[in-house]
Protein backbone atom coordinates (compact mmCIF):
# COMPACT_ATOMS: atom_id res chain seq x y z
CA UNK A 1 0.00 0.00 0.00
CA UNK A 2 2.91 2.55 0.95
CA UNK A 3 4.62 1.37 -2.08
CA UNK A 4 1.27 2.26 -4.16
CA UNK A 5 1.16 5.87 -2.44
CA UNK A 6 4.77 6.76 -2.83
CA UNK A 7 4.21 5.67 -6.46
CA UNK A 8 0.89 8.20 -6.93
CA UNK A 9 2.72 10.94 -4.95
CA UNK A 10 5.57 10.64 -7.74
CA UNK A 11 3.56 10.64 -10.56
CA UNK A 12 1.35 14.03 -8.90
CA UNK A 13 4.86 15.47 -8.19
CA UNK A 14 5.85 14.83 -11.87
CA UNK A 15 2.74 15.66 -13.95
CA UNK A 16 2.69 19.45 -11.73
CA UNK A 17 6.60 19.82 -12.21
CA UNK A 18 6.01 18.90 -15.97
CA UNK A 19 2.79 20.78 -16.71
CA UNK A 20 4.37 23.73 -18.25
CA UNK A 21 6.10 21.35 -21.17
CA UNK A 22 3.25 19.21 -21.84
CA UNK A 23 1.52 22.70 -22.16
CA UNK A 24 4.12 23.47 -24.49
CA UNK A 25 3.74 20.10 -26.74
CA UNK A 26 0.02 20.66 -26.39
CA UNK A 27 0.09 24.12 -28.16
CA UNK A 28 3.03 22.96 -30.81
CA UNK A 29 0.79 19.97 -31.41
CA UNK A 30 -2.08 22.12 -32.16
CA UNK A 31 -0.22 24.42 -34.18
CA UNK A 32 0.99 21.48 -35.95
CA UNK A 33 -2.60 19.89 -36.80
CA UNK A 34 -3.88 23.49 -37.75
CA UNK A 35 -1.39 23.73 -40.31
CA UNK A 36 -2.11 20.61 -41.96
CA UNK A 37 -5.59 20.88 -41.87
CA UNK A 38 -4.77 24.34 -43.55
CA UNK A 39 -2.69 22.10 -46.12
CA UNK A 40 -5.73 19.74 -46.71
CA UNK A 41 -8.19 22.30 -47.08
CA UNK A 42 -6.43 24.74 -49.69
CA UNK A 43 -5.37 21.17 -51.72
CA UNK A 44 -9.37 20.36 -52.04
CA UNK A 45 -9.72 23.62 -53.15
CA UNK A 46 -7.53 23.64 -55.21
CA UNK A 47 -9.14 20.71 -56.84
CA UNK A 48 -12.67 22.03 -57.21
CA UNK A 49 -11.13 25.27 -58.53
CA UNK A 50 -9.16 23.55 -61.43
CA UNK A 51 -11.45 20.53 -62.30
CA UNK A 52 -14.65 20.87 -61.24
CA UNK A 53 -15.83 24.62 -61.49
CA UNK A 54 -14.51 25.21 -65.13
CA UNK A 55 -16.38 22.28 -66.34
CA UNK A 56 -19.78 23.68 -64.36
CA UNK A 57 -19.03 27.19 -65.19
CA UNK A 58 -17.60 27.91 -67.97
CA UNK A 59 -15.30 30.92 -68.85
CA UNK A 60 -16.33 31.84 -72.01
CA UNK A 61 -15.49 30.41 -75.48
CA UNK A 62 -11.77 28.86 -76.56
CA UNK A 63 -11.73 31.10 -79.54
CA UNK A 64 -12.51 34.35 -77.83
CA UNK A 65 -9.92 33.51 -75.72
CA UNK A 66 -7.15 32.70 -77.30
CA UNK A 67 -8.07 32.99 -81.17
CA UNK A 68 -9.00 31.19 -83.77
CA UNK A 69 -6.57 29.01 -84.32
CA UNK A 70 -4.52 26.05 -82.00
CA UNK A 71 -1.23 24.52 -83.03
CA UNK A 72 -0.65 20.75 -82.67
CA UNK A 73 2.60 19.11 -82.40
CA UNK A 74 2.98 15.38 -82.83
CA UNK A 75 -0.41 14.56 -83.31
CA UNK A 76 0.03 11.13 -83.80
CA UNK A 77 0.20 10.19 -80.17
CA UNK A 78 -3.12 9.26 -79.21
CA UNK A 79 -3.56 11.86 -76.35
CA UNK A 80 -2.79 15.02 -78.43
CA UNK A 81 -4.86 13.29 -81.30
CA UNK A 82 -7.78 13.35 -78.00
CA UNK A 83 -6.66 16.49 -77.23
CA UNK A 84 -6.70 17.77 -81.18
CA UNK A 85 -10.64 16.78 -81.60
CA UNK A 86 -11.71 18.15 -78.09
CA UNK A 87 -10.69 21.63 -79.51
CA UNK A 88 -12.19 20.99 -83.12
CA UNK A 89 -15.21 20.54 -80.95
CA UNK A 90 -15.23 23.83 -79.86
CA UNK A 91 -14.90 25.40 -82.86
CA UNK A 92 -11.00 25.96 -83.17
CA UNK A 93 -9.38 25.33 -86.40
CA UNK A 94 -6.42 23.52 -86.23
CA UNK A 95 -2.84 23.51 -87.87
CA UNK A 96 -0.84 20.54 -87.55
CA UNK A 97 2.92 20.47 -87.33
CA UNK A 98 4.55 17.21 -88.22
CA UNK A 99 7.62 15.75 -89.66
CA UNK A 100 5.35 13.13 -91.62
CA UNK A 101 2.07 14.22 -93.17
CA UNK A 102 0.95 10.69 -94.24
CA UNK A 103 0.18 9.86 -90.96
CA UNK A 104 -2.46 12.69 -90.09
CA UNK A 105 -3.97 12.39 -93.39
CA UNK A 106 -7.15 10.86 -91.18
CA UNK A 107 -7.72 12.47 -88.11
CA UNK A 108 -7.72 15.67 -90.41
CA UNK A 109 -10.23 14.86 -92.66
CA UNK A 110 -12.41 13.35 -89.88
CA UNK A 111 -12.54 17.03 -87.94
CA UNK A 112 -13.37 18.91 -91.26
CA UNK A 113 -15.71 16.64 -92.02
CA UNK A 114 -16.93 16.08 -88.60
CA UNK A 115 -17.15 19.75 -86.94
CA UNK A 116 -16.64 21.83 -90.29
CA UNK A 117 -13.37 23.67 -88.40
CA UNK A 118 -10.54 24.71 -90.88
CA UNK A 119 -7.37 22.55 -90.98
CA UNK A 120 -3.61 22.58 -92.01
CA UNK A 121 -0.69 20.34 -92.41
CA UNK A 122 2.34 22.11 -91.99
CA UNK A 123 5.70 19.78 -92.47
CA UNK A 124 8.26 21.03 -90.32
CA UNK A 125 11.15 20.09 -87.83
CA UNK A 126 11.47 22.03 -84.67
CA UNK A 127 15.43 20.62 -84.28
CA UNK A 128 15.99 22.79 -86.89
CA UNK A 129 15.27 26.19 -85.49
CA UNK A 130 12.14 26.37 -86.83
CA UNK A 131 9.35 28.05 -84.35
CA UNK A 132 6.09 29.97 -84.26
CA UNK A 133 5.32 32.80 -81.82
CA UNK A 134 2.15 34.94 -80.06
CA UNK A 135 3.78 37.57 -79.29
CA UNK A 136 2.82 40.11 -81.73
CA UNK A 137 -1.13 38.93 -81.05
CA UNK A 138 -0.86 39.50 -77.33
CA UNK A 139 -3.08 36.61 -77.05
CA UNK A 140 -2.66 32.50 -77.20
CA UNK A 141 -2.26 29.37 -75.28
CA UNK A 142 0.70 26.51 -75.42
CA UNK A 143 0.07 23.05 -73.77
CA UNK A 144 2.64 20.74 -73.08
CA UNK A 145 1.91 17.33 -72.42
CA UNK A 146 4.58 15.59 -70.11
CA UNK A 147 4.20 13.12 -67.52
CA UNK A 148 3.93 11.91 -63.92
CA UNK A 149 7.04 10.37 -64.04
CA UNK A 150 9.11 13.20 -63.83
CA UNK A 151 7.62 14.04 -60.01
CA UNK A 152 9.59 10.36 -58.70
CA UNK A 153 12.52 8.46 -60.26
CA UNK A 154 11.51 5.55 -61.55
CA UNK A 155 13.10 2.36 -62.15
CA UNK A 156 13.88 1.63 -66.23
CA UNK A 157 12.66 4.93 -66.63
CA UNK A 158 15.23 6.72 -66.44
CA UNK A 159 15.43 9.10 -69.88
CA UNK A 160 11.62 9.24 -69.80
CA UNK A 161 11.85 10.75 -66.38
CA UNK A 162 14.42 13.46 -67.50
CA UNK A 163 12.95 14.02 -70.53
CA UNK A 164 9.22 15.39 -68.92
CA UNK A 165 10.74 16.73 -66.31
CA UNK A 166 12.93 19.26 -68.59
CA UNK A 167 9.19 19.83 -70.40
CA UNK A 168 7.22 20.35 -67.42
CA UNK A 169 10.18 22.89 -66.11
CA UNK A 170 10.51 24.61 -69.55
CA UNK A 171 6.26 25.00 -70.40
CA UNK A 172 6.47 26.79 -66.47
CA UNK A 173 9.34 28.84 -67.29
CA UNK A 174 8.23 30.03 -70.18
CA UNK A 175 4.64 30.57 -68.75
CA UNK A 176 6.70 32.82 -66.23
CA UNK A 177 8.32 34.39 -69.09
CA UNK A 178 5.46 35.08 -71.35
CA UNK A 179 2.53 35.07 -69.07
CA UNK A 180 1.99 39.38 -68.68
CA UNK A 181 2.12 39.04 -72.77
CA UNK A 182 -1.05 37.41 -72.54
CA UNK A 183 -0.02 34.19 -73.41
CA UNK A 184 -0.95 31.40 -71.15
CA UNK A 185 1.80 28.05 -71.52
CA UNK A 186 0.00 25.11 -69.58
CA UNK A 187 2.13 21.92 -68.35
CA UNK A 188 -0.38 18.90 -67.96
CA UNK A 189 1.65 16.10 -65.86
CA UNK A 190 -0.63 13.30 -66.76
CA UNK A 191 -0.46 9.91 -65.13
CA UNK A 192 -1.53 6.39 -66.92
CA UNK A 193 -3.64 6.81 -69.36
CA UNK A 194 -5.28 3.88 -71.69
CA UNK A 195 -3.23 4.54 -75.09
CA UNK A 196 -5.05 2.39 -77.20
CA UNK A 197 -8.12 -0.46 -76.71
CA UNK A 198 -6.43 -2.61 -79.86
CA UNK A 199 -3.00 -2.90 -78.08
CA UNK A 200 -3.20 -5.98 -75.93
CA UNK A 201 -0.15 -4.49 -73.84
CA UNK A 202 -1.97 -1.29 -72.84
CA UNK A 203 -3.87 -1.02 -69.65
CA UNK A 204 -7.67 -1.90 -68.74
CA UNK A 205 -9.39 1.82 -68.65
CA UNK A 206 -10.67 2.81 -65.18
CA UNK A 207 -11.66 5.43 -63.18
CA UNK A 208 -7.48 6.28 -62.69
CA UNK A 209 -6.74 5.28 -66.15
CA UNK A 210 -9.13 6.71 -68.32
CA UNK A 211 -9.09 6.44 -71.92
CA UNK A 212 -7.65 9.27 -74.19
CA UNK A 213 -10.59 10.43 -75.14
CA UNK A 214 -11.79 11.01 -71.39
CA UNK A 215 -8.82 12.53 -70.44
CA UNK A 216 -8.64 15.35 -73.05
CA UNK A 217 -12.35 16.05 -72.18
CA UNK A 218 -11.10 17.01 -68.62
CA UNK A 219 -7.83 18.52 -69.46
CA UNK A 220 -8.91 20.90 -71.64
CA UNK A 221 -11.31 22.62 -69.17
CA UNK A 222 -8.32 23.31 -67.12
CA UNK A 223 -6.65 25.88 -69.96
CA UNK A 224 -6.15 29.07 -69.08
CA UNK A 225 -7.19 27.52 -65.10
CA UNK A 226 -3.92 26.26 -64.23
CA UNK A 227 -0.47 26.45 -65.64
CA UNK A 228 0.41 23.01 -63.91
CA UNK A 229 -1.93 20.17 -63.45
CA UNK A 230 -2.43 16.63 -64.15
CA UNK A 231 -5.59 17.81 -66.24
CA UNK A 232 -7.57 15.02 -64.62
CA UNK A 233 -8.61 15.19 -60.88
CA UNK A 234 -8.31 11.05 -60.04
CA UNK A 235 -4.96 11.70 -61.14
CA UNK A 236 -4.58 14.66 -58.96
CA UNK A 237 -5.36 12.69 -56.48
CA UNK A 238 -2.93 10.15 -57.10
CA UNK A 239 -0.05 13.04 -57.40
CA UNK A 240 -1.31 14.43 -54.33
CA UNK A 241 -0.52 11.14 -52.50
CA UNK A 242 3.03 10.60 -54.48
CA UNK A 243 3.83 13.64 -53.69
CA UNK A 244 3.10 13.31 -49.31
CA UNK A 245 5.45 10.13 -49.15
CA UNK A 246 9.10 10.90 -48.99
CA UNK A 247 11.53 10.47 -51.87
CA UNK A 248 13.78 7.89 -49.74
CA UNK A 249 10.52 5.71 -48.59
CA UNK A 250 9.70 5.77 -52.48
CA UNK A 251 12.98 4.48 -53.47
CA UNK A 252 13.36 1.94 -50.72
CA UNK A 253 9.70 0.44 -51.35
CA UNK A 254 10.68 0.66 -55.07
CA UNK A 255 13.30 -1.71 -54.94
CA UNK A 256 12.26 -4.06 -52.58
CA UNK A 257 9.06 -4.82 -54.79
CA UNK A 258 11.36 -4.79 -58.09
CA UNK A 259 13.81 -7.55 -55.57
CA UNK A 260 10.41 -9.26 -54.63
CA UNK A 261 9.15 -9.54 -58.83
Amino acid sequence: MAAVDSFQFLYREISRSCSSYFEALALVGAVYATRRAVVLLRACCTVVRVHFLPRMMPSGKLTQRYGDWAVIYGASEPVARAYAEELAQNGVSIIFITQDSSSLRDIVAFLTQTYGVETSVVTANFSLGQAAGMVERSRGAVVNISSGACCRPQHGRVTLAAFTGYLDNFSRALHFEYSDKGIFVQSLIPLQIASSRHQPSSPREGWFVPSPEVYASHAISTLGVSNRTTGYWPHTLQYGLIRCIPEWIWIFVSRVVLSAT
